[in-house]
């Protein structure tokens, strides 16, 4: 055994696959409610249950996504409700990563099976890092997180020497763990955390990393594949300005805002913004529940939003 995330590291390596059988136009014929106790200080959290989130129809998955997402932010970080609703909001929302994949379908299906499965390393951050109370589709927010990590995927265009498929494919798998185990700890992993997250030995994880080195660069000049606009160069693939980078404005409305909160709720800001900590990671910091610190960025968001609406 690899220990009790076993199963949860099975689901994920089948995400994918599970997304070939969706069943179109199931809608919420899936879905079932079941009743949960979880331990909270306010009592008990109700989780909706979905019998097969992969088959759940995208325009369902948009508003079954606000209700899992809601229900991430009142559960504890780790435990099995949390892991439940996490996987689930990322096998229903598997249609993105078709969408973004769909451009590149012209590279051939053994490729597109790689693409897949890097934009799902783009769609884990985007829900590792979407908070609800931004009142933000979490569409608008995830595609350019796949887009993303599609893209950095083609900076590593072809293979300088010949390299075993099987490490190929563990390349793609190292990236994905690397960027789990980097959102759960808060820092790179160890070749020992890796290995036992893959399944693997530690010799087999410096394997699959040295066959990254068997990447090298192509000239940005070179044609990728056809659409319907023409041939396509690699150079229209990469590079993307960061959203993040609108916000500056807004963070420059807010400073004398933030200037007059209390202490604490500056701390919190600074944590969760600068630091980047998660939610469970500050709660450690400052000696309170992942749910008070919820509570805490909620209210204190929200102060800040009604100031600076006021202002404009």
């Amino acid at each position: 055994m690899c220990g009790a995330d076993r199963g949860n590291r099975a689901r994920a390596r089948t995400v994918a696959s599970r997304a070939a059988r969706v069943r179109k136009g199931s809608g919420l014929t899936a879905i079932g409610a079941v009743r949960t106790d979880v331990c909270a200080a306010d009592g008990t959290v109700e989780l909706t249950g979905v019998t097969d989130p992969a088959a759940v129809a995208p325009k369902d998955a948009r508003e079954l996504s606000k209700v899992f997402f809601d229900q991430l932010a009142r559960l504890e970080e780790g435990t099995p409700e949390y892991q439940y609703a996490r996987n689930t909001l990322i096998e229903m929302n598997m249609s993105l990563v078709r969408y973004a994949a769909g451009r590149f379908r012209s590279r051939g299906p053994e490729e597109m099976e790689d693409i897949v499965q890097v934009g799902m390393i783009g769609l884990i951050k985007a829900i590792d890092r979407f908070e609800i109370s931004r009142e933000v589709e979490f569409t608008s927010f995830a595609v350019p997180y796949i887009v993303g990590e599609i893209k950095r995927f083609f900076r590593d265009t072809s293979w300088a020497v010949h390299v075993p498929r099987r490490l190929q494919e563990a390349r793609v798998q190292l990236a994905r763990a690397t960027e789990e185990l980097r959102s759960r700890l808060g820092r790179t992993p160890t070749v020992k955390e890796l290995a036992e997250l893959m399944c693997l030995s530690e010799d087999e994880v410096v394997e699959a990393r040295l066959a990254s080195n068997g990447y090298n660069s192509a000239s940005l000049d070179a044609a990728i594949g056809g659409s319907e606009d023409g041939e396509s160069a690699l150079q229209d693939f990469i590079g993307t300005e960061d959203a993040a980078l609108e916000l500056v404005e807004d963070f420059h409305a807010l400073a004398p805002m933030i200037a007059e909160l209390e202490e604490r709720d500056r701390l919190l800001l600074h944590l969760r913004f600068v630091e980047e900590l998660t939610q469970a990671q500050i709660g450690e910091r400052l000696g309170v529940s992942q749910m008070h610190v919820s509570r805490l960025l909620s209210r204190t968001l929200k102060r800040l939003k009604e100031g600076l609406l006021a202002t404009t």
